[in-house]
């Protein structure tokens, strides 16, 4: 990483996987040659020379020398900027920024992951990395949810590597199914509470839409989970990502320096801006 946390370094696209089916989101691998050390859950800044650079989840897996992996879907300028880039072309990197995922604090727990669209981008690393530490944990389960079959992101992982996981138990469901769905058909928090996993030691952790970690929130509460075994991230917009520039500032905390990840006991006194 470069001493200059705001520097970004030069890195290439090796490769972009189609996540779903209407193109709106798109897995970017790419190298640079400065190296990157994170943890699973903390963020960086993608640029695209002359049109900007947004926060990105970095949605690769924890492997030490590995390229970098990130999920992005075309939601504005500089998302659109970056679905037109191809392989070969370079885009800047920087950061990482944020904290990461507790992993040492899970241990002995059972983990429950609850996704909903490209929301599963920040949990597939967590995931990744915690199959990888197997033996630190309890039961596995994991709850994933889109609009459509379609729209269901990391086909690979969720119909073969983690189908085929014992140590896993993968749920999916849609808001809406097509003529060869024959899964669930529920809105994230119903099939939530309709599964109604146990709550007794056992972490949660939901990323999604805002609506969707709103409403799942409130279901694993009906479902006995305490506050702090509640964890969520949060993506308000930053600009700086050191915390200086105060865009993504919530009551007394900043997302970029004091999230993106936090537990719903954290999140309880700050304003409900997310």
């Amino acid at each position: 990483m470069n001493e200059n946390p705001l520097m970004p370094q030069v890195a290439e696209i090796i490769e972009i996987v189609p996540e779903t089916e209407d193109g709106d989101v798109k897995t970017f691998v790419v190298e640079n040659e400065g190296g990157f050390a994170y943890r699973p859950g903390q963020c960086a800044m993608l640029s695209v020379l002359g049109v900007g650079e947004c926060m990105i989840s970095i949605s690769s897996n924890h492997i030490e020398g590995a390229p970098l992996e990130f999920s992005v879907q075309r939601v504005g300028r500089v998302t659109d900027a970056l679905h037109d880039l191809e392989v070969g072309h370079r885009v800047g990197v920087r950061g990482p920024y944020g904290n990461a995922f507790p992993l040492d604090d899970w241990k002995g727990k059972n983990l429950l992951f609850i996704g909903g669209g490209i929301g599963l981008a920040p949990l597939r690393p967590v995931i990744n990395r915690c199959l990888q530490r197997r033996d630190d944990f309890g039961e596995m389960q994991l709850i994933y949810g889109a609009r459509s079959p379609g729209n269901l992101c990391f086909k690979r992982e969720l119909y073969d590597n983690w189908a085929e996981d014992p140590d896993i138990d993968v749920a999916l469901t849609v808001d809406e199914g097509d003529d060869d769905w024959d899964g669930a058909v529920a809105l994230v928090p119903h099939y939530l509470e309709e599964l109604a996993p146990a709550s007794e030691d056992t972490v949660a952790i939901t990323c999604g839409p805002p609506i969707m970690i709103r409403f799942t929130i409130e279901a694993l509460k009906r479902l006995g989970f305490a506050d702090d075994d509640i964890v969520t991230t949060l993506e308000l917009k930053m600009q700086c990502g050191v915390g200086k520039c105060g865009r993504c500032n919530i009551g007394s905390k900043y997302v970029c320096v004091d999230g993106p990840v936090f537990t719903y006991e954290q999140l309880k006194s700050v304003p409900q801006e997310y």
